[in-house]
């Protein structure tokens, strides 16, 4: 029994020092790669000339539409222009937008949805016509005028699926740029090195570009929160890459204080817990198949939130000064080790001093992801819907 206890401990520990070292391995990798770009995991462009694919851009809007016209105003500035537009107006009792384009379908369900996955779904049922891909927005979205003409350079290439790369629309609170520094951290751990190490990249819950008839393989099980994690589960088994695309920019609005910062993570978390086995069944696939892409991207499926992680580093930092106080300076090393890659990859994908100084603030922010566990449980009864209200235009984010 004791033995067993041991190693269990031992195993533990191995795992979490695995999570807290892996963004400063990867930024080893990064700097060992950098100089030079390697699309050795690229496949060839099929054919002489590339095709024209039709996007669907579906935007999901719930009882309010203030925000959407911003979004459909820089899809109509693309320059690419095989594309249609869905706006899926659930719970909205005004549907009327200032923009006339016969590119804009607005569709408002009889009876409200109140869940995202179901908007998709009722988009989808209500296409005007087949197109090839379908792309995820919320309604707080912006994207470049370059956005589609670049998916459509990576569908050229033959990828199936296209995270794309979410920037922040808004820096002007600390807790927006908070949020921006940690979306900019997660960018380089789990998308930008993933795609040059020719690994799947994991995907947000907007900015997806997927083929509509893959999409349309996946099946459901819950229908509050989490419908990403469970998107790129199933479509990482069944393509060879999940690739993500940092030149495809689509921008996001940040949270701009600490009670919307914890209604937001209280969802993410709950989805964590919620979709922990997908994580299993992945890493499970992987090693079946032989295949160190889905082993990799079950290990990270599994990957519980950062602050949690930081949390079981110094739970176990404390605990081993009474063990092993050698084994506790290990892992104050590794703790150290952790907040220095943060930092330092934050620079790496950001010259805005502003997000770079709010990094001082962290403790405030790793505080409020501690509250927003004690809400969990509301998260799986409710659909916590993060409030944004900034109406801000393509040309206003692009000028800054």
């Amino acid at each position: 029994m004791y033995s067993f206890l041991y190693i269990l401990l031992v195993v533990v520990q191995v795992v979490v020092a695995f999570y807290l070292l892996q963004p400063a391995i990867l930024l080893a990798l990064y700097a060992v790669l950098r100089g030079r770009r390697s699309h050795a995991h690229t496949p060839p462009v099929a054919g002489t000339s590339p095709r024209a694919f039709n996007f669907a851009a579906v935007i999901t809007a719930h009882k309010d539409l203030t925000l959407v016209p911003p979004l459909i105003d820089s899809l109509l500035k693309q320059h690419y222009s095989r594309f249609r537009i869905y706006v899926v107006a659930d719970a909205c009792t005004e549907v009327n937008l200032p923009v006339n384009d016969p590119r804009i379908v607005v569709l408002q369900p009889e009876q409200p949805l109140n869940a995202k996955i179901r908007s998709i779904d009722y988009a989808i049922n209500h296409f005007k016509e087949d197109h090839d891909v379908l792309i995820i927005f919320d309604a707080d979205n912006l994207v470049h005028p370059d956005y589609l003409q670049v998916l459509n350079t990576y569908f050229n290439k033959g990828y199936r699926a296209v995270q794309t790369n979410m920037l922040a629309k808004n820096t002007d609170s600390l807790f927006a740029r908070l949020d921006a520094a940690g979306n900019l951290f997660n960018n380089f751990t789990d998308r930008k090195m993933r795609m040059e190490l020719g690994l799947s990249a994991n995907i947000w819950g907007l900015g997806i570009a997927i083929e509509t008839d893959l999409y349309k393989e996946i099946v459901y099980q819950h229908f509050l929160g989490g419908f990403d994690k469970k998107i790129q589960a199933d479509i990482v088994k069944k393509i060879p890459l999940l690739a993500y695309a940092q030149e495809a920019i689509v921008y996001d609005e940040k949270v701009e204080n600490g009670e919307a910062l914890e209604k937001q993570r209280t969802r993410w978390i709950n989805a964590y817990f919620k979709y922990f086995a997908t994580g299993w069944d992945v890493l499970v696939t992987g090693i079946r198949r032989g295949r160190f892409n889905l082993v990799y991207f079950g290990i990270n499926l599994l990957r519980p939130p950062l602050f949690l992680i930081l949390g079981a580093a110094m739970g176990w930092m404390l605990l081993n000064l009474w063990l092993n106080p050698l084994l506790a300076l290990y892992w104050l090393a590794a703790i150290c080790l952790f907040a220095w890659s943060y930092f330092i990859i934050v620079a790496v994908m950001s010259k805005d001093k502003r997000i770079y100084g709010s990094l001082y603030y962290l403790p405030l922010f790793l505080l409020r992801q501690v509250k927003a566990i004690l809400k969990i449980k509301a998260a799986g009864k409710t659909f916590l819907k993060t409030e944004n209200n900034r109406v801000i235009y393509i040309e206003e984010v692009l000028n800054r």
